[in-house]
């Protein structure tokens, strides 16, 4: 698995996380689902992404959005 991949299922998992969290224990939980949209929208821009941080830190390879 490479950075990419490792960042995006990180994402997803956030997001349905957030949806989930909003459905069954609170509706503020949705901002959890927005600070995720903003962080990749962000770091589509910049290319700066602290999950992708983390992920390289913990030895996952490289690839190409992320580096």
């Amino acid at each position: 698995m490479t950075l990419d991949r490792a960042v995006m299922i990180f994402a997803g998992c956030v997001v349905l996380l957030g949806v989930v969290l909003s459905i069954e224990v609170h509706p503020w939980w949705i901002a959890l689902t927005a600070f995720a949209g903003l962080n990749m929208i962000q770091a589509g821009f910049t290319g700066f992404c602290p999950a992708a941080m983390v992920f390289k830190a913990l030895g996952i390879r490289p690839g190409t959005a992320f580096k």
